[in-house]
């Protein structure tokens, strides 16, 4: 699991919290007013609802400088509209170039409907849409099975780990994870696509800020 952006929370959360502190004399507690300056003109500058999608994903549809820079500053209700459809181009030609890696026809690895049933299209429109999705009567989680999928994200969602088995893992999950396999009479191991190897490694508790100190 990836707790750099949570780690930034936490140290924000952290200077908030000291500089609005208590200071105890003998007249008892006397609450500091937090010393904040929000003055000035501020931007949009990234969304970061679904880690690593926008830089795995962001592809030059209309010659744009950045589609990645596009995207951080696009309102969630435009994004699908804007992004889908270089976001499953992107990914269609992930496939074509592991085709080739293996000495195959690019036509004959394509995308394949992920384990939690979402076709090519349908998983970038929800990729695309750099936002987490809330679901009230469902779990929150980035992946829980067929029907629990993109309802939000645990902490101790691996999120990248999931991402990358929706977009490379096919129908079972592990389509791309290292296994060999014969093509054309010779025995080549499948690129492994399915997880980054990173296990998580936050001390987590059930009380906030529910991460420790950033490490």
């Amino acid at each position: 699991m990836k707790l750099n952006n949570i780690k930034y929370v936490a140290l924000s959360i952290g200077a908030v919290l000291t500089m609005a502190s208590c200071n105890i004399d003998d007249d008892g507690p006397e609450f500091i007013e937090p010393m904040l300056d929000f003055s000035g003109t501020y931007s949009q500058v990234d969304h970061l609802g679904r880690p690593g999608i926008n830089t795995v994903l962001s592809y030059d549809m209309d010659g744009q400088p950045s589609v990645k820079d596009a995207q951080n500053v696009s309102i969630p209700s435009e994004m699908a509209g804007k992004f889908q459809a270089g976001f499953e181009a992107r990914l269609e030609q992930y496939h074509d170039v592991y085709a080739g890696i293996l000495g195959l026809d690019p036509n004959d690895v394509n995308y394949e409907t992920n384990i939690a049933g979402l076709d090519a299209s349908t998983l970038t429109g929800y990729l695309a849409a750099d936002v987490l999705e809330v679901a009230p009567n469902n779990p929150t989680t980035y992946f829980a099975g067929l029907e629990l999928a993109l309802t939000g994200r645990a902490l101790t969602d691996d999120v990248i780990d999931v991402s990358l088995i929706l977009l490379f893992g096919g129908e079972t999950g592990d389509r791309f994870n290292g296994q060999p396999i014969t093509i054309n009479g010779e025995m080549k191991n499948l690129p492994r696509l399915v997880s980054d190897g990173v296990s998580l490694t936050a001390t987590l508790s059930s009380s906030f800020p529910y991460v420790g100190s950033p490490e």
